[in-house]
């Protein structure tokens, strides 16, 4: 059963307001001073609803004021917010910002301290005990807690499984089953595999990552993040690079789906014009308006080698971090909210309403879609979850190697030589004084 709202709620508020202190604040200012959070949400595919609500659930029961400004490009409001040296108390500013940047900048609180803070409401435990310890680390840097996860999302790839059922096909768990299923697929009249061309990060996420952990095991992959000398034209590499590019020899890829938006090649996935698709557990909540009428999918990891040397269980855990600002004049309260904000009611609602992940500890526990069950089976079960930091550390390089990716699949570039000019963009960023270098450990 969840308990979200009504007597929970009014019981965590009412704890909360027994235990706030009554002189001045960390943030600064007399007693008296009214306290307000402003904060800024990229509006994407969970919108932005929810917060909103909890905001004026917070505001009613605290007295704390919180405005919530949501936008699709919150990220340009935000940057801008920081150069001028006024941004918000709290931001979850979407993919497209540099929060890495922001933290090597001094703009983003260190949030170590509030980690041994009571959970919201004055729970047993601490704030930082409450998430999962895997995920909550992925906003660390150098020993400190900087940027927080909220919900989590799992790349893999993704089926119709009544179609499969209905045609006699085999989920594929290697890389050998894939090549045979997509010749049966494409014998039928179908294109095997779609992918979002105009995106190369997801064609980076649900194939050359996996595959370079496949052949190599996660020390090849942690190489390339940690950027080692010559891990970007390691073997690994050019295996994982010979897949993607055997696949479109072969004609497995739906003809055109470089040139297919994230949106265009998930209809051409529901709609049956193409059987397969990388993408992360956003995918149904994304497409959901545009489903045909009965229309299900699953989610399965990415067909390994089977005689590789990497985890077949490894999978892909993607946050999008949320942080407080160093300038923040009311980083208390902030922070007072984010904690109700990933509190386990709140997650557990979340999950149900949005149908995601949550980084939250027990927040599975209630009755996952159908969708999500196949995801969270895959994390529980996974001896290798792992996460794709080098993304968030370096866009810069990130968005060349994807480049290289289109070339690669647009039959431009050899494997040899997709992995030789990644090497030669790693390089350039080894060189570069002017940016952070950071270490998976």
């Amino acid at each position: 059963m969840i308990l979200v709202g009504g007597l929970a709620a009014t019981a965590m508020f009412a704890i909360t307001a027994c235990t706030q202190p009554q002189g001045g604040s960390a943030s600064g200012g007399s007693p008296d001073t009214p306290k307000s959070v402003e904060v800024m949400i990229f509006k994407g595919g969970y919108g932005s609803d929810f917060f909103e609500k909890a905001a004026e659930e917070f505001t009613t029961n605290t007295g704390i004021k919180v405005s919530v400004i949501a936008d699709p490009r919150i990220d340009q409001q935000a940057l801008k917010r920081f150069q001028v040296g006024d941004p918000p108390d709290l931001a979850y500013p979407g993919w497209r910002f540099d929060a890495w940047k922001a933290v090597q900048d001094g703009e983003v609180m260190d949030l170590t301290a509030a980690m041994k803070e009571p959970v919201f409401g004055g729970g047993s435990g601490t704030w930082g005990g409450s998430f999962e310890p895997g995920i909550l680390k992925l906003g660390e840097n150098g020993g400190k807690q900087m940027l927080m996860p909220y919900f989590y999302s799992l790349w893999g790839w993704w089926y119709d499984p009544d179609l499969f059922a209905e045609k006699g096909w085999k989920v594929p768990k290697t890389y050998q089953e894939l090549l045979l299923l997509c010749q049966q697929i494409k014998g039928s009249g179908m294109a095997p595999i779609t992918y979002q061309g105009q995106y190369p990060d997801y064609m980076t996420s649900g194939m050359l990552q996996p595959w370079i952990i496949s052949a190599g095991g996660m020390d090849a992959m942690k190489a390339c993040q940690n950027l080692e000398p010559g891990a970007w034209k390691s073997p690994a590499v050019i295996k994982s690079a010979s897949m993607i590019r055997e696949l479109r020899d072969m004609g497995y890829f739906q003809m055109g789906a470089t040139a297919l938006s994230h949106t265009e090649a998930q209809a051409e996935f529901i709609n049956r014009r193409a059987a397969l698709i990388p993408c992360g557990t956003w995918l149904y909540s994304e497409m959901k308006d545009s489903l045909p009428e009965g229309r299900r999918m699953q989610f399965m990891l990415p067909p390994v080698l089977s005689d590789g040397k990497g985890d077949p269980t490894a999978i892909t855990v993607k946050i999008e971090p949320w942080l407080i600002a160093e300038k923040s004049t009311s980083k208390k309260e902030a922070v007072e909210f984010f904690k109700y904000l990933t509190s386990l009611e709140k997650a557990k609602q979340f999950v149900v309403e949005k149908g995601t992940l949550m980084s939250i500890k027990g927040s599975d526990e209630v009755d996952l879609p159908e969708y999500l069950k196949g995801a969270a089976d895959s994390m529980k079960a996974s001896k290798a979850p792992w996460s794709a930091q080098w993304k968030e550390w370096y866009p810069t390089f990130y968005k060349a190697v994807g480049d290289a990716l289109t070339e690669l699949v647009n039959g431009e570039l050899s494997p040899q030589e997709f992995a030789n000019k990644c090497e030669a963009e790693a390089e350039k960023l080894r060189k570069n004084d002017d940016i952070a270098k950071h270490k998976v450990e």
